[in-house]
């Protein structure tokens, strides 16, 4: 017994030993990723987010196929009605220009939309630690990162930030 909890105590170290803190600023690699808007024109993260200066974002990475995303809108569109001066920017995950604006439609999501060509192997994808959508990010209005990582819309990180 007792060797069974040195062994455990010598892993709860190993893993707290490597735990990072969580980014406050953007990566280069991730400010440069290319997004594409409704339009079809592409936009780097940086000039999206440039575009926001001054204001909060939440950023939400989905898709129209994700389950759990479409289960967290009612959660989503509460947040927007509690929060009207936050800028809800929209991050889809989706296989295809055509899924992702049908998504759109399909269930009524208001905010600034973007489709991510590069999906889960892109620059912006690898920087988030991208393991899970749908994927929460408060941004404040000077482009830092205030919250990292959320999985659900009703995670009272989000509202906590939003304030």
């Amino acid at each position: 017994m007792k060797k069974i909890i040195q062994i455990i105590l010598i892993c709860l170290g190993v893993i707290t030993c490597q735990a990072q803190p969580e980014p406050t600023q953007f990566s280069e690699e991730a400010l440069s990723a290319d997004f594409v808007n409704l339009e079809g024109g592409k936009k780097s993260l940086k000039s999206i987010l440039e575009g926001y200066k001054g204001t909060t974002v939440l950023i939400d990475v989905w898709a129209s196929w994700c389950r759990d995303c479409i289960v967290g809108l009612p959660d989503l569109k509460a947040l927007q009605s509690q929060y009207t001066d936050v800028t809800y920017l929209f991050l889809s995950m989706d296989k295809t220009q055509k899924s992702w604006r049908n998504g759109i439609k399909k269930y009524d999501i208001a905010g600034d939309h973007y489709f991510m060509p590069s999906g889960w192997d892109g620059p912006f994808s690898d920087f988030v630690d991208l393991d899970w959508v749908p994927r929460y990010l408060v941004i404040d209005g000077e482009s830092n990162i205030k919250l990292f990582r959320a999985i659900t819309a009703n995670d009272p990180k989000i509202k906590e930030h939003l304030k």
